[in-house]
């Protein structure tokens, strides 16, 4: 471990786990949760959206959170997240804390930057943990694949942050699907056209000679990656920006926007990945705009399709011609085009409509109501771990979906198009694409958590 403070006791148990032949951690019990008893939860990542997450468990009233955890724990930005959890046990390094409160953790919210969210997910469900991860769910293809392999493994609820999953839109797409009002669906439109930080951009390198606070792990921040200096361009918040750190705009709205496509059409993985447009690309940064078109093959009764995504505030979709004059497109959503009708929504977990308005009138008694109250997406994990509830977008749901964004990232990333063989899951036809399916090895040290599955 590339801590020195690591205790032999947590190095132990790591080797353990990769060692056995059977699966060590999953053979220690699970507290058995009451049904009014709360959750006892710990928070990797707790500044940024992590102290929205924090804000969020603990406004469930389902949870007492027992620990947080942050690579600056005395940063302006966790100061929330303290206030809110006075009780709460303080750490920078997520392994000591599983080393010293594991047998009284009972699930685990992780909201640390994307290229981090493997090791930590990995050691957390290996130790019997209930777990919730923001979006996207990795940084590669093939992490996507061992936590999915992780998940069945070690039998813990897992869910994935994109909170959508459990809004409005999941159960109406699902009650329209099983009417047979969303159906044949052939092509879809989904955009995002809001500025994001890296557009004004205007180097092409990382940057350096900035001195890292003092109250910063840099080290541990980087986790997996390869070495970097740090930067106010890469933290806080702007690692979104970077492919060796982020997912661009396709990673994280994509994974609001096309969930209910994704799981209610059976999409699984694409057979073609074309990056139609890129303005701005440059080798280490997201471009400034991009259009990247997916195929997918039939499925059962239900025909070929394709999804094309738009990202970059100019790059805008083609206006449907159902769509109403002087009606605006918002700027983030999709557009679904069936064989008979034309859908239209937003994201987040907004409903979506049958455009022209007038069509919608029509079937005004056709379409399914969506009746009763549901848990939230937070509450849906918790519930699952008490055994009340199953996760919605647990990973064998949101893990092939990362995965298609993946796909679509390294596309956008390469400007190429990527055939991709849905049975070995592979790219066939380019060698550099196919091995960043699993990307640059892990630093010295961080090796052992890609055996944890």
């Amino acid at each position: 471990m590339p801590t020195p403070n690591l205790s032999r006791r947590q190095f132990a148990k790591v080797a353990a786990a990769v060692a056995a032949a059977s699966a060590v951690y999953s053979l220690i019990p699970r507290r058995v949760l009451g049904a009014n008893e709360k959750v006892n939860v710990a928070c990797i990542g707790v500044g940024g959206h992590g102290g929205r997450d924090v804000q969020w468990v603990a406004g469930t009233g389902m949870a007492n959170i027992v620990a947080l955890c942050d690579v600056d724990m005395d940063s302006k930005r966790t100061q929330g997240s303290r206030a809110k959890c006075p009780k709460a046990k303080l750490y920078q390094d997520f392994r000591r804390m599983f080393d010293e409160m594991g047998d009284q953790i009972d699930a685990v919210i992780i909201s640390t930057p994307a290229h981090s969210h493997f090791p930590a997910a990995m050691l957390a469900m290996s130790l019997g943990k209930h777990i919730y991860v923001e979006k996207p769910l990795a940084h590669t293809f093939q992490e996507v694949e061992l936590l999915m392999a992780a998940e069945r493994k070690y039998g813990v609820a897992a869910q994935m942050g994109n909170q959508g999953h459990s809004g409005a839109n999941y159960f109406q797409f699902r009650s329209w699907t099983e009417a047979g009002i969303i159906k044949d669906v052939t092509h879809v439109d989904a955009y995002m056209n809001d500025s994001r930080p890296w557009h004004g951009w205007k180097f092409t390198d990382y940057q350096t000679g900035e001195t890292c606070p003092k109250t910063l792990d840099w080290d541990l921040w980087l986790g997996t990656a390869q070495d970097k200096p740090f930067s106010k361009y890469l933290h806080p918040g702007n690692w979104r920006g970077w492919h060796d750190f982020g997912a661009g705009a396709l990673g994280a709205l994509g994974a609001h926007t096309l969930d209910t496509i994704h799981e209610f059409l059976d999409l699984g993985l694409p057979t073609s990945i074309e990056a139609v447009h890129r303005d701005g690309a440059k080798n280490l940064i997201f471009p400034v705009a991009s259009t990247i078109r997916f195929q997918f093959p039939e499925r059962g009764e239900m025909p070929p399709m394709d999804i094309t995504w738009y990202d970059g505030k100019k790059n805008r979709p083609p206006r449907p011609k159902e769509l109403e004059k002087g009606r605006k497109i918002e700027s983030c959503g999709k557009i679904i085009y069936s064989k008979e009708l034309v859908f239209k929504g937003t994201t987040n977990g907004s409903t979506i409509r049958i455009i022209p308005e007038a069509k919608m009138k029509d079937m005004k008694d056709e379409v399914p109501r969506i009746r009763g109250k549901h848990s939230d997406h937070m509450a849906n994990l918790l519930l699952a771990a008490k055994g009340q509830e199953k996760t919605r977008s647990n990973f064998a749901v949101s893990g092939p979906l990362t995965q298609v964004l993946l796909l679509g990232v390294l596309a956008q990333r390469l400007g190429e198009t990527l055939q991709f063989d849905r049975e070995t899951k592979q790219i066939t036809n380019h060698a550099v694409a196919n091995q960043l399916l699993a990307g640059p090895p892990p630093r010295k040290g961080w090796e052992e958590f890609y055996k944890l599955a």
